[in-house]
């Protein structure tokens, strides 16, 4: 994993993917190394820009924080952030939006983003990846139900123009969505380990006990759950993986047979 600087593409590197970090308390965790992949990050909340030049990029993924979605006042980069998702999905980047990611995401493309109207979703919860998305190039590796982890408080009502359902859960209906063939939002956290998820879970110990849960019991229930979040998670990393590998070819490609062409044209 590396902080900022792009370049052009080349086939004989790992592709590069341009991370977008919001804030400590919500890293890569799981993610933070990725085999097959560099992982960029940058800091918007310690002052780093978020441009909409993705040159370089092979890819990007926006990950969760605790401010919503709409809040620029709170993260004055989120309108940045919501146009270079925008720009991704128009130019067919791979994108990868998680929990505040996939908010933004929606909020950028058309949908629409709003406090949870069933209170917070916090816990392991069971995914259920729908029929006709179990082909689908990033859940298809997931199996037809997975638990995740959650600890969102906003939630999309209304999926932008064009998205495709691919997973609900019993509370929130819209769990994860894809725009176009590369774009995927998704509500749940497939990248938490145990540490980051404990203290997400220590931060709401008061709307669990509103459920006569604790954070205690939640934890032991993502301990005992451990070796199917693991799988989960490396589905969801390996698939998009995959997915950023084949738009990393083509775009190296096309730039090689282009600067070959320049050095032909430019022959006496």
């Amino acid at each position: 994993m590396t902080h900022g600087t792009r370049h052009r593409p080349e086939l004989d590197e790992a592709p590069r993917v341009l991370v977008v970090q919001h804030e400590d308390r919500v890293p890569l965790a799981r993610w933070t190394d990725a085999p097959g992949l560099e992982l960029v990050v940058i800091r918007p909340d310690r002052g780093d820009p978020v441009s909409g030049d993705r040159t370089g990029y092979a890819g990007l993924i926006v990950l969760g924080g605790t401010m919503a979605a709409w809040e620029d006042d709170v993260a004055p980069w989120l309108s940045a952030t919501r146009d270079l998702l925008a720009g991704a999905v128009d130019d067919a980047t791979p994108v990868l939006g998680i929990c505040l990611g996939a908010q933004l995401l929606a909020m950028a493309t058309g949908g629409t983003v709003v406090k949870g109207p069933h209170g917070p979703e916090l816990g392991v919860v069971p995914i259920t990846v729908l029929p006709h998305a179990r082909d689908d190039r990033l859940l298809r590796r997931a199996g037809t139900t997975f638990p995740a982890p959650q600890g969102h408080h906003d939630a999309i009502t209304d999926l932008p123009p064009g998205a495709v359902l691919l997973a609900t859960s019993d509370a929130y209906p819209h769990q994860a969505f894809r725009l176009g063939q590369c774009a995927w939002g998704v509500q749940y956290h497939p990248e938490a380990d145990h540490d980051t998820f404990a203290d997400w879970m220590r931060g709401d110990a008061e709307a669990l006990a509103t459920t006569g849960r604790t954070p205690d019991s939640v934890m032991a229930e993502f301990d005992a759950l451990e070796t199917d979040l693991a799988a989960a998670s490396a589905a969801h990393l390996e698939a998009f993986v995959d997915v950023v590998a084949t738009t990393h070819e083509r775009v190296a490609t096309a730039h090689e047979r282009a600067e070959q062409s320049t050095q032909t044209v430019g022959r006496p």
